[in-house]
């Protein structure tokens, strides 16, 4: 990946890696945009936004995605509520229509403007991005648990019963989209460990990747 170039880096995290935090410090120290699943809901449920509705908007002569980053913001209360380390969405379905909404906003955000992207379906939808680095940041289960005990202030059968049913979901997900596994190394260019790491040395680790 080129850094002086338009690029996007994809990050898929399990859940409880601090991966999200990762990605978001990571984008901080390349002065890019950090965009995730909250935000990318909170457009869809705000806008109820469609394929149609997006190839309307970027039929206009202005800026299609200039108006989208206007109201970007909608989704960081999403992003910093406990609902959204729950994993509340795994007992909702993903219709077609919202996976190619998504999909659509994701090739959007790639196309414009340099950015950090974390999110179970980034890394295979902008899996043809000319520019493009793939990271999978995963952590061992008991400092996943951990966690996940901290931030929902949860016993450790409820947090693994948080991680497991998210975990079932996410690949799920995938399989059914990507027709692979989320855990498979090949897709990604970059696999971290998060075991005695803090999310600010595999930010500077990634950094130093792409150097």
């Amino acid at each position: 990946m080129n850094k002086d170039k338009k690029f996007v880096i994809t990050i898929n995290r399990e859940l409880g890696s601090g991966g999200r935090t990762v990605g978001r410090i990571l984008a901080e120290k390349l002065g890019v945009p950090f965009y995730d699943k909250a935000l990318i809901r909170a457009l869809e449920a705000k806008y109820q936004l469609t394929t149609e509705e997006i190839e309307r908007l970027k039929s206009r002569e202005r800026s299609w995605w200039a108006d989208f980053k206007r109201v970007l913001t909608v989704g960081e209360e999403a992003a910093n509520s406990t609902a959204y380390y729950t994993g509340a969405d795994a007992d909702l379905l993903t219709t077609d229509a919202l996976y190619k909404a998504e999909k659509e906003i994701l090739l959007g955000i790639a196309e414009e403007e340099s950015c950090v992207i974390a999110g179970r379906s980034a890394f295979f939808i902008l899996s043809g991005h000319p520019n493009r680095l793939s990271v999978l940041i995963q952590a061992p289960i008991e400092y996943r648990v951990e966690r996940i005990m901290k931030k929902q202030n949860l016993s450790w059968k409820e947090a693994m019963k948080t991680i497991n049913k998210v975990d079932k979901m996410r690949e799920e997900y995938v399989k059914n989209y990507a027709n692979t596994s989320r855990y498979d190394t090949r897709n990604y260019d970059l696999v971290i460990n998060m075991a005695g790491k803090t999310e600010e040395q595999v930010a500077d680790l990634i950094l130093s990747f792409i150097d």
